[in-house]
């Protein structure tokens, strides 16, 4: 038995308080959600379940928000997810397993967030103490052993030996290779009457010499920017991509695991290894690879470790041209991967981080 994703689409990723600043998160997905089944030939009442990651959202079940907001029939009750980076990567994992087990045929899965519409985050204290708000949720329960995540990344290229010039050249290229794609890109859906990532641009060495110290070499420049977007694929039954439209590519497999939550940049290394492992391949027999791009550093880092050949790696470009919606980001990386492999078939790989120490590897092939 396999699972397939039959089509794959997300909204344009606008930076934070940008283009998306006045939409709700649902308002985001929607659209998406209604031109990926149509990409697909199915319509509403063949979905079985929609899962959704989101990391930043205001709680309740986003996912049922999203399905009600696309039309879905009411009996799809949506399960949301959070695990930060990883989880619109994850979405589709679980949406595989579903379709594995036989409890689906057909499973929209993917991820959205608004940093623009975020709530406020406050700490309440039960001696009547006023709250006291906070920016980044705790990854551990150990407060001397958990890392902002631009000092984690500062650190790992420090560590090893990936200097400012390396992480300005990589985000450098990725702005390149981004510009270069977009006659050719279809995967993007107009939401709010957007079409392209607005934040993708010229980026040179000079303005990168200019860029914000945020940590260490950890800059401006070569750190993905808060965004807003929303991405899914939909994940099939073999016997529902024989009969549908559109391409079908096989989910050979994937894995989430755990790693040193003080070096999150790191953890999708043992979980590349893993998946290729169970897949049977190498990355030798890789025709591309869509690595995760929070920060220049982190990316070097894991395409080092993991032995992945960078030519073959975000050939569209990255997260650091585009901007990192983060409960979307894994969903992003899926959706460019499916259309990078049905545009030349082969075997490719996604592969993300995530705060926690967390790292998702996903195989698929065409």
């Amino acid at each position: 038995m396999n699972a397939f994703i039959l089509s794959a689409c997300r909204s344009a990723v606008a930076p934070r308080n940008g283009d998306f600043a006045l939409l709700e998160p649902y308002q985001i997905s929607a659209p998406i959600v209604q031109k990926t089944l149509f990409s697909a030939g199915l319509e509403p009442h063949h979905v079985d379940e929609l899962i959704l990651s989101t990391a930043l959202g205001k709680g309740g079940n986003p996912a049922r928000l999203v399905g009600l907001a696309a039309g879905l029939p009411q009996r799809v009750a949506g399960l949301s997810i959070d695990r930060q980076c990883a989880g619109g990567m994850d979405a589709v994992l679980l949406a595989r397993q579903m379709i594995l087990s036989g409890d689906a045929e057909v499973v929209l899965a993917g991820g959205v967030e608004s940093y623009s519409r975020r709530p406020l985050r406050m700490h309440t204290f039960a001696d009547g103490s006023p709250p006291l708000a906070y920016d980044q949720a705790p990854f551990t329960p150990w407060p001397d052993r958990d890392p902002d995540m631009a000092d984690a990344a500062a650190t790992l290229a420090r560590s090893m030996g990936i200097s400012r010039d390396m992480q300005d050249a990589w985000a450098i290229q990725s702005h390149e290779k981004a510009r270069a794609a977009r006659a050719t890109q279809t995967e993007i859906v107009a939401v709010a009457g957007i079409t392209e990532d607005p934040f993708t641009r010229t980026m040179t060495a000079a303005l990168c010499r200019r860029a914000k110290v945020i940590s260490g070499d950890v800059t401006s420049a070569n750190t993905a920017v808060a965004a807003d977007a929303a991405a899914f694929c939909v994940v099939v039954s073999e016997r529902v991509a024989r009969q549908a439209q559109g391409r079908a590519v096989r989910i050979v497999g994937g894995i989430t695991l755990g790693g040193d939550p003080t070096c999150p940049g790191l953890a999708p290394v043992a979980a590349i290894a893993a998946a290729l492992n169970r897949a049977g391949m190498t990355t030798a027999q890789l025709s591309v690879a869509e690595v995760m791009e929070a920060y220049a550093a982190q990316a070097i880092a894991c395409v080092q470790a993991a032995e992945l050949d960078p030519a073959i790696v975000n050939p569209g470009g990255g997260a650091l041209a585009r901007g990192h919606p983060i409960g979307a980001s894994g969903a992003i990386n899926m959706v460019r991967l499916y259309h990078e492999l049905t545009n030349r078939s082969g075997k490719g790989l996604a592969a993300i981080a995530a705060a926690g120490g967390i790292g998702t590897a996903v195989v698929l092939e065409a």
